[in-house]
């Protein structure tokens, strides 16, 4: 029987899996939305709203639970000064997932999960700017 057995298993171990809710709880905080499976968006989404509820309190035995959970001060920080004041008036809640068809190589639910009020700019975070761009910077900056 199945009694008492809380979440899914995604087919992978336990530390695959630990690994894996760390790693898409870092990329979600980072970018704010993120693509991935159903599956693993229903799995991931009372863990972020858990996340997001405790660097809401601002203690220090909850700043150094956000940094057990999530290994990465910088995600820790942000969750701390920008998230916990976006969503200090929301009880709950911070993310939805949205339904985005399906994976063409072998037809996997895909979800975009996502921050509620996100920032449409954090999405951008580590994109590259355009070479050519940063050109004519630099030759604006060498000739002023």
């Amino acid at each position: 029987m199945r009694h008492g057995m809380a979440n899914k298993k995604l087919n992978r171990t336990s530390e695959h899996r630990k690994a894996l809710l760390k790693n898409m709880l870092n990329s979600l905080i980072k970018y704010e939305q993120i693509t991935t499976t159903l599956p693993k968006a229903k799995f991931l989404k009372p863990q972020a709203d858990k996340i997001i509820t405790l660097g809401k309190k601002e203690t220090l035995l909850t700043t150094k639970m956000l940094m057990t959970k999530l290994q990465d001060i910088s995600s820790a920080r942000k969750v701390t000064k920008t998230l916990s004041k976006r969503y200090e008036k929301r009880h709950g809640g911070y993310t939805r997932i949205i339904k985005a068809g399906f994976r063409y190589g072998d037809n996997a639910p895909m979800a975009v999960i996502e921050f509620v009020d996100r920032d449409v700019e954090a999405k951008r975070v580590d994109k590259k700017k355009d070479p050519a761009k940063d050109k004519t910077e630099e030759k604006k900056l060498a000739t002023a």
